[in-house]
C-alpha cells in the first residue's frame, strides 16, 4: 500500500525545525531590544555580536531581515545600524496607549506598604501640578491629599521635583512669570534660595518638603522621566511631620527605585 505524505513526515524533524525557528526569532528580538537599551544612536555589527555573544555572520543575517521590515536602517557610508521608522512607530503606539496612573498603581501600593505613609502620583498641567492618584495607609493619623487641585511649581516636594528637572530656560521663564507666593510660612519665596534648592534636588535625585505646601506635612518626591528624558510625572511619599522624616531610613532609595522602574517602562535610559 502506498505510504501517504503525512505518514512519511517525521515528527522529530518537525519539532527540531520549529525549535530552530523559535531560536532565530528570539535572537532577532534580542538584537532589536539591544538597540533600545544600548543608549547609543547607532551600532556596528561587531558591537552587537560582542554584547549578545553571537557571531558576526548571525548578526548580519538578523540585521538584513530586520531591515527588510524597516525595523532597522543602515548608514551606507559608516555601515552602522539604527532603529528604523517601523520600530519608532511601534514605540509611539505603545506610548499612545500608556496610562501612567495604571502603570504607577502597583508602585504606589508598594511604597505605601513599605513606608506606612501616603504615596501619591502627580502630573504637570502648564505652570501647575496636581495629584491624580494616591494610596493611603491604614493608620489613624495619616496624610490624605485632594486630587485634581492645581498647585504652583515652587511649593512642596512634588512641585519642586517637577521644577528642578525642567530645562534652565523653562525654570527662568516660570520664575519670570510667577511671583513666589507663600502657601505656608515654610514656602520658599526667595528666588535665589529656590534656585539653590533646585540644584541640590537635581544632584541627589529627589526633593523634600517640611511644611512648604501644607503645614504639618512632610514629603519626599522623585521625578518620572519619559523616553526623551522629560519629567512627565512625580512620585511622592508624604506623612505627618511629627512622625515622618523623609530622608531617614530607606524611604529615599525605595522612592527612587520605584520612579526608576516606571521611567524604564516609558523608555527612559538613565
Amino acid at each position: 500500500m502506498p505510504t501517504s505524505a503525512a505518514a512519511k513526515a517525521n515528527p522529530a524533524t518537525d519539532d527540531d525545525s520549529q525549535s530552530r525557528s523559535i531560536a532565530a526569532v528570539e535572537r532577532a528580538m534580542d538584537v532589536l531590544l539591544y538597540f533600545g537599551r544600548s543608549g547609543q544612536p547607532d551600532l556596528g555589527v561587531t558591537e552587537i555580536a560582542t554584547a549578545l555573544n553571537l557571531t558576526k555572520a548571525a548578526v548580519h543575517r538578523i540585521l538584513t531581515a530586520l531591515r527588510s521590515r524597516d525595523l532597522i536602517t543602515v548608514d551606507p557610508v559608516t555601515r552602522r545600524y539604527a532603529l528604523g521608522h517601523a520600530a519608532v512607530a511601534l514605540g509611539r503606539a505603545y506610548l499612545a496607549r500608556t496610562d501612567l496612573r495604571a502603570m504607577a498603581a502597583p508602585e504606589l501600593r508598594q511604597l505605601a506598604e513599605q513606608t506606612g505613609e501616603t504615596a501619591t502620583l502627580s502630573l504637570r498641567r502648564g505652570d501647575t501640578r496636581l495629584y491624580v492618584d494616591q494610596v493611603v495607609p491604614d493608620q489613624e493619623l495619616r496624610m490624605e491629599v485632594t486630587l485634581g487641585i492645581p498647585y504652583p511649581l515652587h511649593a512642596g516636594g512634588s512641585s519642586k521635583a517637577f521644577l528642578a528637572f525642567l530645562p534652565e530656560a523653562e525654570i527662568d521663564s516660570y520664575l519670570d512669570r510667577h511671583p513666589l507666593q507663600p502657601l505656608t510660612d515654610k514656602t520658599l519665596t526667595d528666588a535665589a534660595k529656590l534656585r539653590k534648592e533646585l540644584t541640590a534636588i537635581r544632584k541627589r535625585g529627589y526633593a523634600t518638603s517640611l511644611g512648604e505646601r501644607q503645614a504639618g506635612a512632610a514629603s519626599i518626591a522623585a521625578p518620572i522621566f519619559d523616553h526623551d528624558g522629560h519629567v512627565v510625572a512625580v512620585l511622592s511619599v508624604a506623612g505627618p511631620s511629627a512622625r515622618f522624616k523623609p530622608e531617614q531610613g530607606e524611604t529615599a532609595q525605595s522612592l527612587l527605585d520605584a520612579a526608576g522602574r516606571i521611567s524604564a517602562q516609558l523608555g527612559y535610559v538613565g
